[in-house]
C-alpha cells in the first residue's frame, strides 16, 4: 500500500503503515541493531542510540553523513534527521503484532523525493519479508514497481 501524503503548511509528511505479525521488540530491533538493520538498509549505521546520538549513512564514496537522532522511546519511537527533512518510526503493539508507521517530514520536494519514497516503501516490505524468514528477490524490480506511482502522487500534490 503506498505512502498517503498531505501537504502541512510547512511542506508534506509521508505517512507508511504496515502491521506485522511480530512483536514489538522484534521490529524494533530491526530498526536499531546495526546487525538487522543491515539487512534492510546496508547504509544506515547506528552510532549512539540516544537523543542527541547519530545514525551514520554511508555515502559511495565511503564517508558518512551524520543524521542527529531527535526522539527515541524505545519499542515506540525513533525519529531522526534525513538530510533536511526528518523521518519517524513509531511502533504500536496490537492484538496479533505491531503496527509499524513510517512518517517522512518533507520540507521541499525534489526530484530525488519519489525516489526515496519508493525506497522506503520497499524498505518497509523488506522488514516484513525478513521477520517473517524470507527475502525480497529483486528489491529494484519491486523499486521500479512503486516508482512511477510515488512520481505521480508528487506530481499531483505540488501541482496543487
Amino acid at each position: 500500500m503506498l505512502a498517503v501524503m498531505e501537504q502541512t503548511e510547512n511542506g508534506y509528511i509521508a505517512r507508511f503503515e504496515r502491521h506485522l505479525p511480530h512483536p514489538v521488540e522484534q521490529v524494533w530491533a530491526m530498526l536499531t541493531e546495526n546487525d538487522k538493520l543491515a539487512q534492510w538498509f546496508s547504509e544506515l549505521r547506528v552510532d549512539a542510540l540516544r537523543v542527541g546520538g547519530v545514525i551514520k549513512f554511508g555515502m559511495p564514496d565511503g564517508t558518512f553523513l551524520d543524521m542527529e537522532i531527535l526522539d527515541l522511546t524505545p519499542n515506540s519511537v525513533l525519529a531522526y534527521t534525513w538530510g533536511e527533512d526528518r523521518v519517524r518510526f513509531e511502533l504500536q503493539k496490537e492484538h496479533a503484532g505491531c503496527r509499524l508507521t513510517l512518517i517522512e517530514t518533507i520540507h521541499q520536494p525534489t526530484p530525488h523525493t519519489p525516489k526515496d519514497l519508493a525506497g522506503w516503501h520497499v524498505c518497509l516490505d523488506v522488514i516484513g519479508a525478513l521477520l517473517a524468514g524470507k527475502t525480497i528477490e529483486s528489491r529494484k524490480s519491486e523499486w521500479e514497481k512503486v516508482y512511477p506511482r510515488y512520481s505521480e502522487l508528487i506530481d499531483t500534490l505540488t501541482q496543487n
